[in-house]
């Protein structure tokens, strides 16, 4: 375990909780950040402080975890014309990415969460950026990540780490994780509190959470889990 401080970018998703937990499990003193920037799925921002709650009932996480930050972007919003921003169908484009690509999503995020981390004297920035098994996504890539890292320390002219502990794991992976990490109590939290579906459907359970079941993002959730329990789960 660390005796380091580390600032989680926190969005209420699988994803993010599992970074939240693995941080946690690392680090003496955690801290979150989340971003608003109109997102269809806005449901996602209404589960963190309840996944928040949860995660610190969790060994001794509840002594670590210190306060959150939230950020609106509502720029970022306005500017991009994607699926995630809009209400419009989920397609892929020219380009071969989907339409739930946000340009400078991540980027921004970073640096952000860098400057919120700057004044809370953090230099340690985690998140759930992953290239194995994602929608292909270029920000979430691992050469971006190391090329902000580098970024963000020279304009700050102080040094930032950015963690990507899902990087080189896929969904399968990532449930695995969270039993490792927390047992069955944290994989139930992130089936039961923790949202990734696109459309923001909450009405829906499925044995891996709640969802629409067909969006990009269910998709993978669901094809982990089920990868993981080794059964197959409808959608």
């Amino acid at each position: 375990m660390s005796d380091r401080t580390a600032l989680v970018l926190f969005s209420g998703g699988q994803d993010s909780t599992v970074c939240l937990a693995w941080a946690l499990d690392r680090f003496q003193h955690v801290e979150t950040v989340g971003f608003d920037y109109g997102q269809r799925h806005a449901v996602e921002l209404a589960q963190r402080g309840i996944i928040r709650d949860a995660l610190s009932l969790l060994s001794d996480w509840g002594s670590r975890l210190g306060p959150d930050t939230m950020v609106a972007l509502p720029e970022l919003g306005r500017l991009s014309e994607t699926a995630l921003t809009r209400e419009r169908a989920i397609a892929y484009q020219q380009s071969g990415l989907p339409n739930t690509f946000v340009p400078g999503r991540n980027l921004l995020f970073l640096t952000y969460a860098a400057a919120v981390g700057y004044r809370r004297g953090i230099h340690t920035l985690v998140g759930g950026m992953c290239e194995t098994d994602y929608s292909g996504y270029p920000d979430c890539r691992q050469a971006t990540i190391t090329a902000m890292g580098e970024a963000l320390s020279l304009g700050l002219d102080d040094p930032v780490t950015i963690e990507t502990p899902l990087m080189h794991v896929d969904k399968a992976g990532t449930w695995a994780m969270a039993e490792t990490l927390g047992g069955a109590a944290l994989v139930d939290a992130v089936i039961e509190h923790s949202h990734t579906c696109y459309l923001g459907e909450r009405s829906k359970r499925h044995p891996w959470g709640y969802g629409c079941g067909t969006c990009p993002a269910c998709d993978l959730r669901a094809k982990g889990y089920a990868r993981w329990r080794g059964v197959e789960v409808a959608g």
